[in-house]
């Protein structure tokens, strides 16, 4: 059970920027204590003992704000962002490393018994508001854009958004290692976006790491040329870039602002 929840809190800290250290995550990230609850409802439910883990389920709601019927099966590394509004159904299946933020609904649309609510594989992300509905598959790697409404099956590594949610992309798996890897190097990943968004920011971001990508690609095939004839270059690997610290710069900057001090002032 403890080495559950440490893997738990460590996908915390590879997925959100904001989370400080291990008080702050098991303290104050109610997605992370809906699902440790669920685990013991989740149990419950297996052993039929169905009353008592709907109770569990309802008591977990009313804490966090996250609803996650004791019959949905979750994987490892789950994580819920922000949480409030989360609603997970009976029949919902959650791969491994799956990303949901908040507003999101995994639900069904029929009455009927039996398998009615989605089945997301590894490494999804479903951003803030988006709806998914009924007995269909989130592709691995696929990204659902906020607020959108998907009824249909997603391909691995697919894109979808809007309502009804439409494929944006469906880049190949070359190509989206390409960008994964861009991506974790800077240390941005979050919120499903991609360049083919049709949110102008989150295009944009897409297409500067596909960018950056390919100047780093060129860089190290000029360095291995120059090297092959005799130079000496590019020894040093470069400096590890995360967002942390672009966080403490904007928290510097809002300080500075704040006491009216210049921003080349050198002891700030």
């Amino acid at each position: 059970m403890f080495s559950r929840i440490k893997e738990d809190i460590k996908s915390v800290f590879d997925r959100d920027p904001a989370a400080r250290n291990t008080l702050e995550v098991l303290t104050n990230y109610p997605g992370m204590h809906a699902i440790w609850i669920h685990r013991l409802s989740h149990k419950l439910w297996k052993n039929n003992w169905n009353l008592l883990a709907r109770l569990i389920s309802t008591f977990s709601r009313w804490l966090t704000g996250v609803e996650i019927h004791p019959g949905a099966t979750l994987g490892r590394r789950f994580f819920i962002d922000h949480g409030m509004g989360i609603v997970i159904g009976e029949t919902a299946e959650i791969g491994n490393d799956v990303t949901l933020y908040h507003g999101v609904t995994l639900g069904g649309t029929s009455w009927n018994a039996g398998k009615r609510h989605p089945t997301l594989e590894d490494n999804v992300v479903i951003g803030a508001g988006a709806q998914v509905l009924g007995p269909i598959t989130i592709g691995k790697g696929g990204k659902v854009g906020s607020n959108s409404v998907v009824v249909k099956d997603l391909p691995a590594n697919a894109t979808a958004v809007g309502i009804p949610a439409r494929i944006v992309n469906e880049k190949s798996k070359s190509e989206k290692e390409q960008r994964d890897q861009a991506a974790k190097k800077f240390g941005f990943d979050a919120y499903a976006v991609s360049a083919d968004n049709p949110d102008p920011v989150a295009k944009a971001i897409g297409r500067v790491l596909d960018h950056m990508h390919l100047m780093d690609s060129k860089v190290a095939d000029l360095c291995k040329e120059v090297n092959l004839l005799g130079g000496e270059v590019c020894q040093e690997a470069l400096p590890e870039l995360r967002v942390g610290e672009f966080v403490d710069d904007e928290k510097a900057a809002a300080k500075r602002r704040e006491m009216g001090v210049a921003s080349f002032d050198p002891e700030i």
